[in-house]
Parts: structure tokens; sequence; C-alpha cells
């Protein structure tokens, strides 16, 4: 049973995606994290946002490249695809952001929220880009 689970296509792609996103999210956390400690007294407006947005977006250019080549080895038009795959990070980032915005006073700011508005946009980020990034090879 867990053989003809682990060949399953989708399912192998969904752990690669989960592996290249794990990196794709040590390169957000390690650009989240040095952004604050560059600037500990808060001083830019918006300031966990800003720095959410900056390492959410350069793990999605990590993470489209990665799944590009190895999880979903496209050979399409890397332009297009790659405008897709950004695209649907933003959507991402959206949904991460609006989450923060309304566990704010829950979660309050920092690493809890980076978690949390993280992983919110994990199995969106998946199935839009298999579905529609990466159509042709689903």
């Amino acid at each position: 049973m867990l053989a003809s689970i682990v060949r399953r296509r989708g399912l192998r792609q969904f752990v690669k995606f989960g592996v290249v996103g794990f990196s794709g999210l040590l390169v957000n956390l390690i650009l989240f994290t040095v952004g604050q400690r560059l600037d500990p007294q808060h001083a830019l407006p918006l300031h966990y946002n800003v720095l959410y947005a900056i390492g959410f977006m350069a793990g999605g250019v990590s993470n489209y490249y990665f799944n590009r080549i190895w999880t979903f080895r496209s050979t399409g038009h890397a332009v297009r695809e790659g405008a897709q795959f950004l695209t649907v990070s933003l959507l991402a980032l959206i949904t991460g952001l609006l989450l923060n915005l309304a566990l704010h006073g829950v979660l309050g700011t920092g690493h809890k929220m980076w978690l949390v508005a993280t992983l919110g946009g994990i199995l969106v980020n998946f199935f839009i880009n298999k579905y529609w990034t990466f159509k042709h090879i689903a």
C-alpha cells in the first residue's frame, strides 16, 4: 500500500514541493530575522509586514527555480511560468498578510505571525501552481 502511494505522481510532487518550500522558508526566515536585527528600534512603518513581504517574495523566487527544475521538471516558457509562479506567490503573500491582520491580536508580531502567515499559503501555492503554472505537466 505504501509503495503505491509513493508511486503517485501528485504525492511525489507535493513532497518535493514541500522540500523546495522548506528551502524557501529558510530564505524567508533568514531575511526576516536579519531584517529584525538591523532595525531593533522598529523604526520602519509596517515593519513586520515589510520584512515578511521581502522574505516571502525572495523565498518565492528561490522556490520557482527549484520547483521548475526538480519538482515539475518543466521545459515550458520560463518567463511565463516565472510570472505565473510569482503571481501565485503574491496571492499567498496577501493571504498571509490577511491572516496576520486577522490574528494580530492573538499572535502579536514576530516569528509566530511569520509562521502562521507562511503556513497559510502552502496549499494554495501548491495547487494553483500545479494546475495553472505547471498545468502542462500536472
